[in-house]
């Protein structure tokens, strides 16, 4: 099948929180990434020892050139 250059690209944010981050920060910084820079979740990991590890993603738009 050939490759229409539909695939969608993303470009991604890691964002880690310690241990001693109360939730409801969190949660407001990954809200202000979503609504302004246009971010969405990809993951949240929460390791041994509380800290908290965040991907945050979103498309890649190229436009293509005129010819």
């Amino acid at each position: 099948m050939p490759h229409n250059g539909s695939m969608v690209e993303y470009e991604y944010r890691v964002m880690v929180f310690g241990r001693d981050t109360r939730r409801g920060d969190i949660r407001r910084e990954l809200t202000e990434h979503a609504e302004y820079g246009h971010w969405e979740l990809h993951r949240t990991r929460i390791y041994i020892g509380g800290v908290t590890r965040t991907w945050l993603r979103r498309k890649i738009i190229r436009a293509h050139r005129a010819s």
